[in-house]
C-alpha cells in the first residue's frame, strides 16, 4: 500500500464528518496554537470550557504576553500540567518582542518557541498557514501503525521521525492542514486506541494493511512505561472563621509555585498533625477526618488522606494565606488534587 493512497479518502470523509469544535470555527494562528497546547494530555470536552475562558480573557498574544501568572494560572486551573501555561506565557512575550505580536508563518521558527515542539509547530504551520509539514501525535502514530501494519515501538522517537518523515512526502500541497486534521480525527474517532476500532466506518478500510493481516487490534506496539511511584500524603483543611489557610508551593518540582492546602508527607496520626498545626503557631480546636482520595500525575500518584482542623486565631505567619470562598474560587490558581478536601461548595 503506497501511503499516498489514503490523502484524498481521508480528506474528503474529514470534509463530512469532522466534529464541531470551537476552535476550528474560526481558525486563526492564536486559537490553533492555544487550542493544540490544551489539547495536550487532555480530553476535548474538558478543553471546550477552558478555551472559552482563555479566549475571552486572553484574545490575543499581546494580552497574553502581559498578563499577571497568578491569573495566567487561574485561567489553567484543573487543566494540570501547568508548565503548559507558564511556557505559553514564555512564546508570547518571544513573539511580541521579536515577531511583531503575530506567531511566524514558518515552522522552524514556531519550533524554536517556549513549549512548541514538532507535532504542535506543524499543526500550527499546517492548519493556520498552509504550510506542508505533518504533526504527528499519538492519534497519528497509531493510525500510520494500523495502516501499514508497523511493528517499530510508537514509543522510539526513530519511529515517530521515520512517520513524520513518510507523511511529509505525501503531504498535500494545497490544505495540509485537512490532512492532518483527517488523520488526528481518525484516531480520535474512529481507529481509537484501548478497543476495537470501527473499521467498518473508517475511510481507509480497503487501504488498511493491519485490517487485512488482522493485527490492527495488537497496533501500535508501544513500549510499557515504568509503573508511577506512590506517594502516601496528609491533605490538611485549616479553617478559621470561615476563611481556608493555603500557601505556596515551592518554585521548582511538581505544581512549581502554584497554591495548595497545606500538606504533611505520609499518612500521618492526627496526633503528628495536630502537632505540625501547633508548629506553624496554630491551636488546634477540632480535628474531622475528611477519608481518602488519590490523584494520578504523570510520574507520581497521590494516596490521600485529610483532616479537617478547625483553629483559633493565627498568630502572625509568612507560610500560610488566609482566604475566603469567594477569593479562592477567583483569585488563587488551586491544583485539582486538593479539590477533593474542600467544602462541596467550594470544589
Amino acid at each position: 500500500m503506497e501511503l499516498q493512497e489514503i490523502v484524498r479518502p481521508l480528506t474528503e470523509w474529514y470534509q463530512t464528518n469532522k466534529r464541531d469544535l470551537p476552535w476550528r470555527r474560526e481558525v486563526t494562528p492564536y486559537r490553533v496554537w492555544i487550542s493544540e497546547i490544551m489539547l495536550q494530555q487532555t480530553r476535548v470536552e474538558a478543553v471546550k470550557g477552558y478555551f472559552a475562558r482563555f479566549l475571552e480573557t486572553l484574545p490575543d498574544v499581546q494580552a497574553l504576553a502581559g498578563c499577571p501568572e497568578q491569573q495566567l494560572l487561574k485561567l489553567w486551573e484543573g487543566l494540570g500540567y501547568y508548565n503548559r501555561a507558564r511556557n505559553l506565557q514564555k512564546a508570547a512575550q518571544k513573539i511580541v518582542t521579536q515577531y511583531g505580536g503575530q506567531l511566524p508563518a514558518d515552522y522552524d521558527a514556531l519550533l524554536s518557541l517556549p513549549g512548541i515542539g514538532p507535532y504542535t509547530a506543524g499543526a500550527i504551520a499546517s492548519i493556520s498557514y498552509g504550510i506542508a509539514q505533518p504533526a504527528v501525535d499519538g492519534n497519528v502514530l497509531r493510525v500510520i501503525s494500523r495502516i501499514t501494519a508497523s511493528n517499530a515501538d510508537i514509543a522510539d522517537p526513530v519511529t515517530r521521525r521515520s512517520i513524520e518523515s513518510a507523511l511529509r512526502e505525501v503531504m498535500p500541497k494545497q490544505d495540509p492542514g485537512t490532512f492532518n486534521q483527517s488523520l488526528m480525527e481518525l484516531g480520535a474517532t474512529v481507529c481509537v486506541p484501548n478497543g476495537m476500532p470501527d473499521c467498518r466506518n473508517c475511510p481507509v478500510y480497503g487501504l488498511c494493511e493491519g485490517r487485512k493481516q488482522g493485527t490492527a487490534l495488537d497496533l501500535p506496539v508501544k513500549t510499557a512505561k515504568k509503573p508511577r511511584r506512590i506517594e502516601q500524603r496528609t491533605i490538611l483543611l485549616l479553617v478559621r472563621d470561615q476563611h481556608i489557610a493555603i500557601r505556596r508551593r515551592p518554585s521548582k518540582g511538581l505544581l512549581a509555585g502554584l497554591w495548595e492546602l497545606p500538606s504533611l508527607s505520609g499518612a500521618v496520626e492526627q496526633e503528628e498533625a495536630v502537632s505540625a498545626v501547633r508548629g506553624w503557631g496554630l491551636e488546634p480546636l477540632r480535628v474531622q477526618p475528611l477519608g481518602e482520595a488519590k490523584h494520578i500525575f504523570t510520574h507520581v500518584e497521590w494516596q490521600m488522606c485529610g483532616l479537617r482542623i478547625t483553629v483559633e486565631e493565627a498568630v502572625s505567619n509568612e507560610t500560610l494565606v488566609w482566604v475566603d470562598p469567594g477569593q479562592l474560587r477567583e483569585e488563587y490558581p488551586l491544583p485539582s488534587a486538593f479539590r477533593a478536601y474542600l467544602p462541596p461548595a467550594e470544589r
